[in-house]
């Protein structure tokens, strides 16, 4: 099971990862959890240990590394460098497992866009297309601004892509670009969660104004989101409201896939 995870930036797009990830595992799957968000905050919602969050850092943050692998310099746009580096040792060389979950920070590359062409967005492009071929039992990609690696591999190899959204029309407007942006590529199995949501008014506003493609379920609007947080312990422990809904947009999920 291959499941990315978009939506506008705020929606709660990790939150939502880091509980469906800790569902998979406690359900005896194999999990990787691809933490893609240039500020890297998945680990904090799993909960990882200080100890072991100070072994993560992004993948696009390594400069020796890129460097070692593409032949250039991260930072240099143009001139001659790997297009195509090595990247299969980079999944468990520089995750870390925590309860189950094996969590890699991939990062992003911020200059330029999804079209730089530079060793930072080379690296990253090969390196989201090997998780895509991985035969991991369980991949999780919480994918910064929504389309940054959309690709045809994507389309490939992803089961579905899950669209957060909070119940918003300018939510539900970002919900919509990333559908036609997936749809452009091929990719049909596109499923909406709402997030943060406070009562039924705003869940059947949410049902009626998805932008064409069906509903897995809902995540309560909950002050212990922010409490677990702050406190350092996963949002799947501290919200057990929130661990059943995960629980059940997976079952519906699952019923589609």
């Amino acid at each position: 099971m291959k499941i990315a995870l978009s939506g506008k930036g705020g929606v709660g797009k990790t939150t939502l990862t880091a509980l469906l990830a800790q569902v998979y595992a406690d359900c005896g799957r194999d999990v990787l959890a691809v933490d893609g968000d240039p500020s890297p905050c998945l680990a904090g919602a799993l909960g990882f240990p200080e100890a072991l969050r100070a072994r993560l850092s992004p993948i696009s943050e390594m400069s020796d590394l890129i460097e070692e692998r593409t032949g250039a310099k991260p930072g240099t746009v143009g001139g001659f460098f790997t297009l195509n580096p090595r990247v299969d040792d980079i999944p468990e060389r520089f995750s870390v497992v925590h309860r189950g979950v094996r969590l890699l920070e991939m990062g992003s590359v911020d200059v330029g866009g999804s079209g730089c062409i530079c060793p930072e967005a080379a690296m990253l492009k090969t390196l989201f297309t090997h998780l895509l071929f991985r035969k991991d039992d369980v991949l999780l990609l919480d994918m910064y601004a929504g389309v940054e690696h959309l690709g045809r591999a994507t389309a490939d190899f992803v089961d579905a892509m899950l669209v957060v959204v909070e119940p918003t029309r300018r939510s539900l407007g970002t919900a919509a670009q990333i559908k036609k942006l997936a749809t452009d590529i091929g990719l049909t199995r596109i499923y909406l969660v709402g997030n943060k949501v406070q009562d039924e008014d705003e869940a059947s506003f949410l049902q009626a104004e998805a932008p064409g493609v069906p509903v897995l379920g809902f995540l309560p609007a909950d002050f212990k989101v922010q409490e677990a947080d702050r406190l350092g312990i996963p949002v799947y422990d501290h919200v057990p409201e929130l661990q059943s809904a995960a629980r059940a947009i997976l079952e519906k999920l699952d019923s589609y896939t």
